[in-house]
């Protein structure tokens, strides 16, 4: 009887819920199905466990990344998936990973210190023990500017440790970060217009212009090398330990640059030994790094797996997030978490029996964290574009994204007319007790933040979840901190529901998503190239480096 009066509750929850009209045709069946199916059997953190505790971390080109993707074919085949491929993609360098670090403090005192290596750079030779020295850097120089400051600190950096850069000082944070958006703030953002891009005016870049950081770091990198530098450390400027460690300049592509070995350490320990330093004792630490680089890396893969679709069978829905992570963290938040939950909604699909009219595809990415290559390199192979199309093109019906953290969904952003947005409102209208408010369009093809704007750069349907804060942006984006335990179970199951209803019904309606005709299409932002940079050969043996 207790069993039957909470199915009675929760029934009358959904009638609830639902719609007074709409112009949708929702299958409130297969909805509650999705519900129940979510709610009792959710594989969610079986899968994510899988997905950071025994694959993460899962660097582009890593075999780390590799490995993860044939267990997510393994999985997905058991579910019922079929097409389950991996499918090859050009990265243009070498894989990479650390193996091990060792760092300590020697003298003054005696002490471990924390860090992350940073990623594509070489490992020690051995252990390395010396002098620690500081080294700052002139604001905005150019070029001859920041190599006349270089040339006289040539002898200070040979066979030395150097400290990059004075400290951050980070403050006390006395008002924590929001963990929920409130409702009307969300209304708020569904409600408010799209901004129309305007045209900018031409600057007349300054005489001769200052260098931007990215070069910066390079000449500086490249200066280390050639004065025998033995290790580089960069203060990571977060508070409480948090690390955030890319590759040397940032998460940059193309061919690997030159840089000693290059570790990125917490604040409360930078800030520590550049006390001493400055208070005039010496200070002697020691590393011991040990890297690999992956030449088979050259190559990465997305990973693809289809519920067929039946009398639509040739057009096809699309979710998905991207696979792989930066390495200092097991990459929980960004965005294993993304990949379970979509892994989930084909589950979940599957489970209950659900037979779709067109092909619902499941896409995991590499090489988001470098700049959505995966997905573009997709999206280029497949669908072409709005201005030069392949036959594939007509018959695309809509790709979800999500891939910002653990928070539950809150709503969804669709590059398309007004129209597209509405049809979103509606299917998400009986979820609104899960927390979901809705959907607004977007004429926005600019390319950035993650992968469903290769999408939308294209011309085609990109949907993104809009998702609660939690602490994706305060603490786990990027850090040593992304890890398992930075996830909230009800929110994914929530999020899991929205996106499986949603793909459901996008494959069931006699119409595809609303898209904007010729006239309407925006025009697509000038970007920069598309395919990774041109890079030499990759090595031919791997090994430690």
């Amino acid at each position: 009887m207790r069993k039957l009066a909470c199915l009675a509750i929760a029934l009358l929850t959904v009638a609830a819920v639902r719609p007074v009209s709409t112009e949708e045709r929702l299958d409130h069946d297969v909805f509650w199905k999705i519900r129940q199916e979510a709610t009792n059997n959710s594989q969610i953190l079986r899968t994510l466990h899988v997905l950071t505790d025994v694959y993460g971390p899962r660097l582009t080109g890593s075999p780390n990344l590799k490995a993860a993707g044939e267990w997510v074919l393994e999985q997905l085949q058991s579910w019922g998936l079929k097409n389950g491929r991996l499918e090859p993609w050009e990265f243009g360098r070498p894989g990479w990973s650390n193996e091990r670090l060792s760092a300590h403090i020697v003298s003054p005192a005696k002490d471990a210190l924390v860090a992350e290596v940073a990623a594509w750079t070489p490992a020690t030779d051995g252990a390395v023990r010396a002098q620690a020295v500081q080294v700052t850097l002139p604001d905005r120089p150019t070029r001859d500017a920041l190599t006349a400051h270089l040339d006289r600190l040539r002898e200070r950096v040979k066979g030395r440790i150097v400290l990059a850069g004075a400290p951050q000082q980070v403050l006390v944070t006395f008002n924590p970060a929001p963990l929920r958006r409130d409702d009307a703030d969300v209304l708020r953002q569904l409600e408010t217009a799209p901004a129309q891009p305007q045209p900018q005016a031409p600057q007349q870049p300054p005489q001769p212009p200052p260098l931007t950081n990215a070069q910066i770091q390079r000449q500086l990198n490249e200066f280390l090398v050639a004065n025998g530098a033995l290790v580089r450390i960069n203060d990571a400027g977060r508070d409480h330990g948090q690390i955030r460690a890319f590759g040397p300049g940032g998460p940059n592509t193309g061919p690997v640059p030159k840089a000693p070995p290059t570790l990125v350490m917490r604040n409360e320990d930078y800030g520590r030994i550049w006390r001493l330093l400055s208070d005039g004792r010496a200070v002697e630490l020691e590393f011991d790094i040990v890297n690999r680089f992956h030449p088979e890396g050259w190559t990465s893969y997305n990973v693809i797996a289809e519920i067929p679709g039946t009398d639509k069978a040739d057009e096809v829905v699309m979710l998905g997030g991207h696979l792989d992570s930066w390495h200092a963290g097991t990459g929980a938040t960004d965005n294993a978490i993304g990949c379970a939950v979509t892994m989930e909604a084909v589950r979940i699909l599957t489970a209950i029996g659900a037979r779709p009219r067109r092909t619902i595809r499941l896409a995991l990415w590499s090489g988001e964290e470098q700049g959505l290559l995966g997905s573009q390199a997709y999206v280029r192979e497949h669908f072409g574009t709005f201005e030069d199309p392949k036959p594939a093109f007509a018959k695309f019906a809509g790709y979800v994204n999500i891939d910002t953290g653990t928070g539950r969904a809150r709503g969804m952003t669709v590059f398309g007319p007004p129209a597209a947005a509405t049809v979103l409102k509606d299917i998400l209208a009986p979820l609104k007790d899960l927390g979901i408010l809705g959907a607004m369009a977007t004429r926005s093809r600019q390319r950035g933040g993650t992968d469903h704007t290769s999408f939308n750069e294209g011309g085609l349907p990109g949907i993104n979840v809009i998702q609660d804060p939690i602490q994706y942006q305060s603490y786990t984006w990027h850090t040593n901190l992304d890890t398992y335990e930075r996830i909230v179970e009800d929110d994914v199951k929530k999020s899991a529901m929205a996106i499986a209803a949603t793909v459901y019904h996008l494959a069931m309606r006699e119409e595809q998503l609303p898209r904007f005709s010729a006239d309407e299409m925006p025009r697509r932002p000038q970007q920069q190239p598309q395919a990774p940079q041109a890079a030499p050969a990759p090595p031919t043996t791997a090994g430690a480096n």
